[in-house]
């Protein structure tokens, strides 16, 4: 795989990465409360997983990934750039909404383009090298951010700030279609065969999904698996009960993610952090997250995966509510932001545990012949907790923010219960050590 097409894909996760955050603060600035943010954060998960199977399902039939990837990075780019041309919220949420199905659409179709034209024992690394390059680019766009918000304040109108925000990340969007047209692979002649093997597949993403800035701050939206085999009824018809409570688990903790996240701009912002605090600390979360992935492996190896993610959901669950009360008592001040960002810190490392033990989990708890379509439901449950954790979380932070960080702490706390009932029932077969089949 030549590494000339993975710029292409970085300069468009820079956009992502900026426009993750801008878009939010966006609609704050347009008035949005924390229920339109809810909304919005909404919309976006709840696009992600028809895209991403319609997408992968649309690559296998068709074999024109090229095509599939070049117009979903057009989508990002008309997206960001259209919606600093509204003063409305709905056209916001709308084009946001445009935004992550692109995303969401583009990851899977990426796989299969990093995986083309080379041995089965080469997919992990080659995951892992896109992996990189997109959360590199991720970072990269919160840095942007970061930096436009602090420097640019000084030079522009407060009010066009934000709005100006939206250019470079549309220029970096368009930019990387531009190099995309000239550098993505050519889509496999009428005879090559089109469809990676499934299961090989999602055992090489478990192996290489370790770079993950974005999931950091947004556990809601679509990561790197697979719907392609994905048939519902024969998984229900075949899943266990531990499996099942498992899934209830995991439902409660991603609602609660998203009940924080959600609402999340607005707080930080009527607390008094600038926009380029707000990016800072979101950078610092997911930069956190990022360098523990290693070593929540290697725990996950040696330890118990089930007391390992407990011990971390509930370490989570206690630093939700910590930035509400950080927030109300030393706002943005110096101190404020330094415990602010020890606890996004802290946010970022627990989520790296979290994601690491939970492939393993899955697979340890799915039988084998449900194994791959037991971590694609995992990502698609996920995100169906996302979209509806985002609705309530606006709508309990318009009451109190206390309130709605309080509830997210407290269905993470369920979460890690219920995974502590996982593990007694499934006693007889120790939940212990890295094995991902």
């Amino acid at each position: 795989m030549a590494e000339r097409w993975l710029y292409g894909w970085g300069l468009g996760s820079v956009a992502l990465g900026g426009a993750s955050l801008v878009a939010p603060l966006y609609v704050v600035e347009l008035g949005g409360g924390p229920v339109v943010l809810g909304v919005l954060a909404a919309v976006a998960a709840v696009v992600g997983v028809p895209a991403a199977l319609g997408a992968g399902r649309i690559a296998d039939r068709t074999g024109r990934r090229r095509v599939v990837v070049l117009a979903m990075l057009a989508l990002v780019a008309v997206g960001i750039a259209v919606i600093p041309l509204t003063d409305r919220v709905t056209p916001v949420i709308l084009a946001n909404g445009a935004i992550w199905f692109a995303f969401a659409a583009a990851t899977p179709v990426l796989t299969l383009l990093a995986v083309a034209d080379v041995p089965e024992s080469a997919w992990s690394e080659r995951i892992a090298l896109l992996n990189q390059y997109q959360g590199i680019g991720w970072a990269l766009g919160l840095l942007l951010g970061a930096v436009w918000t602090g420097v640019g304040g000084r030079f522009l109108p407060p009010e066009a700030v934000i709005r100006l925000l939206f250019v470079p990340l549309a220029v970096c969007a368009a930019l990387g279609l531009l190099l995309g047209i000239r550098t993505l692979p050519a889509d496999p002649g009428p005879g090559a065969d089109r469809r990676a093997s499934g299961t090989r597949l999602r055992r090489a993403i478990r192996a290489a999904d370790r770079f993950s800035v974005r999931t950091a701050a947004f556990p809601f939206t679509v990561g790197r698996a697979d719907f392609r085999g994905l048939h519902p009824r024969r998984f229900v018809e075949r899943f266990t009960p531990a499996l099942a409570l498992y899934f209830i688990a995991v439902f409660c903790v991603f609602a609660g993610f998203a009940v924080f996240f959600a609402p999340l701009p607005a707080f930080l912002t009527e607390v008094g952090f600038g926009s380029d605090g707000v990016f800072a600390l979101y950078l610092i979360n997911g930069i956190a997250a990022a360098a523990s992935f290693g070593a929540a492996g290697r725990l996950t190896a040696d330890r118990d995966a089930a007391l390992l993610q407990t011990a971390s959901l509930s370490t989570r669950a206690v630093a939700f509510p910590a930035v509400a009360l950080v927030g109300a008592t030393w706002g943005a001040a110096t101190l404020g932001f330094g415990a602010a960002a020890v606890a996004f810190a802290v946010i970022g490392v627990t989520w790296a545990v979290i994601a690491v033990t939970a492939g393993t989990l899955v697979t340890r708890l799915s039988p084998l012949s449900i194994r791959g379509e037991a971590l694609g439901t995992y990502a698609a449950l996920g995100a169906l907790a996302g979209g509806v954790g985002s609705v309530a979380g606006g709508w309990l932070a318009a009451v109190s923010y206390v309130v709605a960080f309080g509830a997210a702490g407290g269905l993470v706390i369920l979460g890690a219960a219920l995974v502590l009932l996982v593990r007694r029932y499934a006693a007889a077969a120790p939940l212990v050590g890295g094995a991902t089949g």
